[in-house]
């Protein structure tokens, strides 16, 4: 009994050892930047709304709507999307919800958890969604989709839905957590310019060109210039045509034109 009782209390012992060290091995989010809460979201990928690591978003939509929210993400980091959807009390049947991440060249990037696609019946309150990403390389080929450094875009809908709960108002809570440092996992290089290059904008003129003043016309000129076909015209060619094949055919009639005979009258 008593060997038991060192030997539990050896164990107990080194879990207390041992505890700290695994805390602080397990990835920790990033804490938040501030308290202000997103209170809206995009409807497309141009007017996503940029969101940060560990901020929170409450929003009220409806049903049937496409919502785009916008993240950085740097290389060596691991994101994980957490977001809950509250649909109507009053619909009418189940409804299947997905969460999506795109990179910044629209290409949709893979889960490696998290529940991406629930569906939850009539009874339900809330759909539980989440996605967890690949770690972020710091470069890769250019045929492979894996995520580089960049802008990133979250995308949730409703994919089935009765038709008649269309519209209906949800409320939706998301939140974005990055675990992992820049530079913890080096390769063999890195992203020298942006996955998207920027679109050069034109130059802006100085000074607005002006035009030459035009002639005074005291109405005595006559300028046929503009009345005048170009030379490589139809109007040119069409009327040389024209000429050629009248004088073919006079041509062409005066050599098969019989010669009259007289006849001498007695």
């Amino acid at each position: 009994m008593r060997t038991r009782s060192a030997s539990l209390a050896a164990l107990v012992a080194a879990g207390v050892v041992l505890s700290p060290a695994t805390a602080l091995a397990a990835p920790t989010p990033t804490p938040s930047p501030g308290s202000t809460t997103v209170t809206k979201a995009g409807t497309s990928f141009l007017s996503a709304t940029p969101i940060a690591a560990g901020q929170p978003v409450r929003v009220g939509a409806s049903t049937g709507e496409y919502l785009y929210w916008s993240f950085t993400a740097g290389a060596g980091e691991i994101h994980e999307i957490d977001a809950s959807v509250s649909p109507a009390e009053d619909r009418t049947g189940s409804s299947t919800w997905t969460v999506e991440v795109f990179d910044g060249l629209r290409r949709r990037q893979a889960c490696t958890a998290g529940a991406q696609t629930p569906t939850a019946d009539a009874s339900v309150r809330s759909v539980a969604l989440g996605c967890t990403l690949r770690r972020v390389r710091p470069w890769a080929e250019p045929w492979s989709v894996d995520p580089l450094p960049g802008t990133y875009y979250v995308r949730l809908a409703v994919v089935e839905v009765p038709e008649r709960d269309l519209g209906l108002p949800i409320d939706v809570e998301l939140r974005i957590s990055a675990t992992g440092d820049a530079g913890t996992a080096p390769e063999d290089g890195r992203l020298e310019t942006p996955l998207v290059p920027p679109t050069n904008a034109g130059e802006v003129l100085e000074a607005v060109p002006t035009l030459a003043p035009a002639a005074e016309d005291d109405g005595w000129n006559l300028d046929l210039t503009g009345w005048l076909p170009e030379a490589g015209s139809r109007w040119i060619w069409t009327t040389a045509g024209g000429v050629l094949a009248a004088v073919a055919g006079v041509f062409g009639f005066a050599l098969t034109r019989r010669p009259r005979v007289r006849t001498a009258v007695r």
